[in-house]
């Protein structure tokens, strides 16, 4: 599951695996002399970060089957802190990580393990596609809750792909019908829950550092989880479920960086897009590992909340060109 969309693109993420800051590499320039950033390679990395989080979800769903889902959580968040620590290095800049709003930082890791427990539990029972569609939902459940909770109202258009996306929902879902899973409804609750999560993100934004964003979430999760992993620890029968427990851990850790650096070399607008690749990875997965093939419901429904997303973000580019001053002239070495 994808676990921090909403973080701020900033070059200053050069920090997350290197902190020492190396010695700048020779790059193309162009006609001012701006080095120009590979928006190709931005493609393949925002493309591996999806599938890293694909490999998450796969790797919880296979591990599931022997392991217990709050001892994968658990370990998920034990795993991912240690990655991040070790690359980030915390100890060398502490003020950096010290929370300015302490009780959004910890409701946000809440938010976040609400999401991921509900993920995991979600994926024992349901074929990787059908939870990659449902978590689709986001960005219009985002866009609804933006208005109330951070005064960024959405107007009629963008609220006529809300509804179509969740129209989208309702043919996966299939509320009533034979089609319909109450694992379905976990799968809700982790992209309702998620949804929180990035609206919080969106806020502590502006006041939080970066290093905090990524790091005290999964240290605040792993905490919480503790006795419940201990309580609900099984044992682990062979290397390969040790493996696939740790690896839920590496994979968000990997995707995540990933994920940055593709917003280092190319603007969100041209990646954005991208986001959708992680449908097309969760079915591969979800086919050759556990031999599930998508229904008909399900390719409708998802086509339908991939449609209206590419169109809530075209709303979001024509929005952001309408309040681009017109003859603003070029403001510094980022002014176009």
């Amino acid at each position: 599951m994808t676990l921090l969309l909403a973080l701020p693109a900033q070059a200053g993420f050069a920090w997350f695996m290197d902190v020492r800051a190396p010695d700048p590499v020779p790059a193309l320039l162009n006609a001012d002399g701006k080095p120009v950033a590979s928006r190709f390679a931005a493609i393949f990395l925002m493309l591996f970060a999806f599938f890293c989080f694909a490999g998450l979800d796969a790797s919880a769903k296979y591990a599931g089957a022997v392991l217990a889902p709050l001892q994968l959580v658990w370990m998920r968040f034990v795993t991912h802190s240690l990655v991040t620590t070790a690359a980030l290095r915390p100890w060398r800049s502490p003020d950096r990580y010290r929370p300015r709003h302490t009780l959004l930082q910890i409701a946000r890791a809440f938010f976040l393990l609400a999401a991921t427990f509900c993920n995991f539990y979600a994926v024992r029972y349901l074929p990787l596609a059908l939870t990659a569609a449902i978590f689709f939902l986001s960005p219009f459940i985002v866009t609804a809750l933006a208005g109330p909770l951070l005064g960024e109202w959405a107007g009629q258009r963008r609220w006529l792909a809300i509804v179509i996306g969740f129209i989208g929902a309702l043919i996966i879902i299939r509320p009533g019908l034979a089609g319909f899973h109450p694992a379905m409804l976990l799968s809700l609750g982790a992209t309702f829950s998620y949804s929180i999560y990035v609206l919080l993100t969106r806020r502590l934004a502006v006041v939080e550092t970066a290093e905090s964003l990524i790091l005290l979430p999964a240290i605040i999760a792993a905490i919480v989880m503790i006795p419940p992993g201990l309580i609900q620890w099984v044992a682990v029968p062979d290397l390969l479920h040790w493996s696939l427990l740790l690896a839920t851990g590496v994979f968000g850790a990997v995707g995540h960086w990933v994920f940055i650096k593709a917003h280092e070399a190319a603007p969100a607008p041209v990646l954005a897009p991208f986001v959708y690749s992680q449908l097309i990875w969760m079915t591969a997965l979800g086919y050759f590992i556990f031999g599930d093939i998508p229904d008909r419901a399900t390719i409708i429904g998802a086509a339908v909340i991939v449609a209206s997303g590419l169109y809530l973000l075209y709303r979001e580019r024509q929005a952001a060109k309408a309040e681009r001053p017109v003859a603003a002239p070029p403001a510094g070495p980022d002014g176009v």
